[in-house]
């Protein structure tokens, strides 16, 4: 009897983890349907078929009511995070004294992303159309969050 009741609480775990820590149906979920189908036709077989119907009605429920607690909407709250992320991996051009008209030059090829130089300050740009090639003036005409647009100066 112990083999059935620990091959059905590892069904349980493992298609708990499957359900809520890994991504997709993979091997967690086969064996954890696998362990449970073992305990209950062990049941069947060892203990007959009254201890049988018992412990497939009791995986049943167990299942259902496991499943119910694991998609309530305060399991999942307690598992999320709840703090903003108020940082950033970049600075806004802004920050660095970049501002739309700012004149400068390419020090790459902008094909059409590259860098160019504005008042002493390296940063990526984006050609606005074709491509700009090394050391040639460029304007900057639009500054779409850290993503800065330019164009040839003629």
């Amino acid at each position: 009897m112990a083999l059935i009741i620990t091959l059905i609480v590892l069904g349980m775990i493992l298609l708990l983890v499957e359900l809520l820590l890994i991504p997709g149906f993979g091997i967690a979920g086969i064996l954890g349907i696998i362990a449970l189908v073992g305990g209950v036709i062990m049941a069947y077989y060892m203990r007959g078929a009254a201890t049988g119907h018992i412990i497939l009605s009791s995986v049943i429920l167990c299942g259902a009511l496991l499943l119910w607690y694991a998609l309530r909407s305060n399991t999942w709250k307690r598992l999320t995070l709840h703090d903003n992320i108020a940082g950033q991996a970049l600075d806004k051009p802004e920050d660095k004294g970049i501002h739309i008209g700012m004149k400068g030059v390419s020090i790459t090829r902008l094909a059409p992303m590259g860098t160019a130089l504005f008042d002493h300050v390296k940063i990526e740009a984006t050609a606005y159309e074709g491509i700009i090639n090394p050391s040639r003036p460029v304007e900057i005409v639009k500054i779409d969050g850290i993503k800065v647009i330019v164009k040839e100066k003629t």
